[in-house]
């Protein structure tokens, strides 16, 4: 019998305390499942296994589609994370107690609430306080996420404060995201007490939440929400926020752009009409929007594209999967590529024929040379011929926490011209 899901959860908790009502808003909406969804969960299994395989505690390791070097990767480094919490601790004199893939209950103070932790680990910090550490593995590429003040590691943490705070009498929790794909491994720490008190300042959210009360909030929080494509609220937004970055434009009056500086109440040189002077060549400055104007509304563009790219997803969902029809458009099926339906059909057709040249040999991939060898050997036999060469330049809000990379010498890159 598959686990019901909390109304309230921890992973959704930053959405339904700033939109309450979104909670119950999304019941009437299929929570439908991706391959970036099915993707993160098979990871979260490999993740599983390391730890445990680490521990002893006897786990068949998972096998699946998903496997790439890449996920491989990206679970090394959780699993070498979280050990090396466990072995800081024993080296401190303390021997922790570690649960995996722990069920944790806050319903204390949100109505019905639990969730699974990835990792929870009880011991006692470098100053010899009691303390929880709860370590938390996201496979995407696609939002960063911080620890900081995070409401979902908040919500485990108070979780594992209940079942065990009374083990070392908790002093200090400390919660850590491990997001490799982003390069991100945040952590953020803050007494039992002030975890305490934040529970208390979202009881009453929590219940008007999980009774579909409350006000209806847009904001970031929104991009998992189901109902987003159809939430009135996000619609009167995303119109608002249209209506008021290119309101100048639409009236005919650049932004910034004096009223009557060119004979007229919002008049520019892109609206005003053309007066041929053929006693000297003059040239209008064309009717287009300067680069700090565009930067100024980016944040807008991406929430408006956002809520955009939801709506057509919600739409088109219902026309391809329940038949839906949406006037103006239609189903169609896309390019496909051929394949192969019987793979060991075909090896023994061909060598029935004779060509027997048809396999490819390829070089071990990285990963696989390091679990051959093991990371000891492979550094010193490989070590010298291993190359991490920059990741792709992209232009992200100052929040992230990624340090800029300086372009100022870009310019020597090139010769000047003649």
């Amino acid at each position: 019998m598959p686990e019901k899901h909390a109304v309230l959860s921890a992973s959704s908790s930053k959405q339904w305390i700033h939109c309450p009502p979104s909670a119950r808003l999304q019941e009437g909406f299929p929570n439908e499942s991706s391959v970036y969804a099915e993707e993160g969960t098979w990871a979260h299994e490999l993740c599983e296994y390391n730890v445990k395989k680490y521990l002893h505690e006897r786990k068949k390791r998972p096998q699946s589609e998903f496997l790439t070097e890449e996920i491989d990767q990206i679970t090394d480094v959780y699993a070498d994370f979280v050990i090396s919490v466990i072995e800081g601790m024993r080296r401190d004199g303390c021997e922790p107690l570690c649960f995996v893939e722990e069920r944790l209950d806050f319903s204390n103070i949100v109505p019905d609430g639990f969730g699974t932790g990835d990792m929870v680990i009880i011991g006692k910090d470098e100053d010899g306080r009691g303390l929880i550490h709860i370590v938390d593995f996201k496979a995407g590429r696609g939002v960063f996420v911080d620890a900081h003040e995070n409401s979902q590691m908040m919500l485990y943490a108070t979780g594992a404060l209940n079942a065990y705070g009374y083990i070392y009498e908790i002093e200090t929790v400390r919660m850590s995201i491990i997001q490799p794909r982003l390069e991100n491994i945040s952590t953020y720490e803050m007494t039992a007490d002030a975890l305490h008190a934040w529970g208390e300042s979202i009881r009453p959210i929590a219940r008007m939440a999980f009774e579909g009360k409350g006000e209806q909030k847009p904001g970031d929080w929104c991009r998992f929400c189901r109902a987003r494509p159809a939430c009135e609220a996000c619609r009167r937004e995303a119109l608002a926020l249209l209506k008021e970055e290119f309101l100048d434009l639409d009236e005919g009056a650049l932004p910034g752009t004096d009223a009557g500086s060119n004979g007229a109440a919002g008049e520019t040189d892109a609206t005003a009409p053309y007066s041929p002077d053929e006693s000297a060549p003059v040239f209008k400055a064309p009717g287009l929007v300067s680069f700090a104007e565009l930067v100024a509304v980016l944040p807008t563009l991406n929430r408006i594209s956002s809520w955009i790219e939801s709506v057509f997803a919600f739409v088109s969902g219902e026309a391809i999967n329940h038949g839906v029809p949406v006037k103006g458009y239609k189903v169609v099926e896309g390019r496909s590529k051929r394949i192969f339906t019987d793979t060991k059909a075909v090896i023994k057709a061909a060598e029935e024929e004779g060509y027997m040249d048809i396999y490819k040999q390829e070089l071990l991939t990285l990963t696989e040379f390091e679990k051959m060898m093991g990371k000891k050997k492979f550094a010193q036999v490989l070590g010298k011929y291993v190359a991490k060469p920059p990741g792709k330049l992209a232009l992200v809000p100052e929040s992230d926490p990624r340090p800029a990379v300086d372009l100022s010498a870009a310019s020597d890159e090139f010769e000047t011209l003649e």
